[in-house]
């Protein structure tokens, strides 16, 4: 599993990048914050 701060999980929905995860966020580098690891839809 990623750290915080790491690169390299999901794909962002968007454009595809790497997602980083920010505590409990997923952050893209290009939209920011695109899902909480609360959502159930993303688990």
């Amino acid at each position: 599993m990623a750290e915080d701060g790491a690169a390299g999980g999901r794909p962002c929905p968007i454009c595809e990048e790497p997602l980083y995860k920010r505590h409990c966020k997923y952050v893209c580098p290009q939209h920011g914050v695109i899902m909480d690891c609360a959502d159930t839809f993303w688990n």
